[in-house]
């Protein structure tokens, strides 16, 4: 969003909010307009519409967590437990620090016209698939003994996703005790049977 003009900004901020506390049917662009505290023409200026917002955010929002886990595999090395650490940790980190976007990208893709919602599909399968390749590497490789490749991968993004429902950063517990849960339940789950000791991660103290 950097190089955007400030009302721009508002607009989006505005929009990101109210469809995250009431809901994409329930918005109107008056709503959005009040809370950025922009004009009806202002907004217009820049969308058409709900429809338009709605595409922007969700680009955003994806375009947003596909950044973080590329930088997190570019970091990871070519063991397939260490890859799949690296997914679960950035997945994790994103749902909690950016539970606004999250919330908006795992539920509102379905108010999306036919017009956008192939390419968002196509999108959500990207996400899926960078999953997909680390658990296939690791069945492959003989170090994932998981009979259930598919539902494993998909057990492990879904509990992923949940925390942008449910974390609070006043709850008892903090971000890194969770992504090291995680990270756990996750190798669990894919049945990790390593060849030889795990040297120790460098990546948290």
């Amino acid at each position: 969003m950097a190089g955007q003009p400030a009302g721009h900004k508002a607009i989006i901020e505005a929009a990101r909010q109210e469809f995250s506390e009431q809901g994409y049917g329930s918005t109107s662009i008056r709503d959005i307009a009040q809370r950025a505290g922009v004009s009806l023409s202002a907004l217009y200026y820049y969308y058409k519409g709900k429809q338009d917002l709605l595409v922007a955010i969700l680009d955003e929002g994806l375009d947003a967590y596909f950044s973080a886990c590329e930088q997190a595999l570019d970091g990871a090395g070519d063991d397939p437990a260490e890859r799949l650490e690296a997914l679960v940790e950035a997945t994790v980190r994103f749902r909690i620090e950016h539970p606004v976007k999250s919330s908006i990208v795992l539920t509102e893709g379905r108010s999306l016209e036919a017009e956008h919602l192939a390419r968002y599909r196509k999108n959500e399968e990207r996400g899926s698939q960078q999953f997909r390749e680390v658990v296939e590497q690791g069945v492959s490789q003989g170090v994932f003994l998981t009979p259930y490749p598919d539902d494993a991968r998909r057990a492990v993004i879904a509990m992923c996703n949940a925390i942008a429902q449910w974390y609070r950063p006043d709850g008892p517990v903090g971000v890194d005790e969770l992504v090291d849960r995680y990270i756990a339940l996750a190798l669990v789950v894919v049945e990790y049977r390593p060849r030889t000791p795990r040297r120790p991660s460098a990546g948290r103290d």
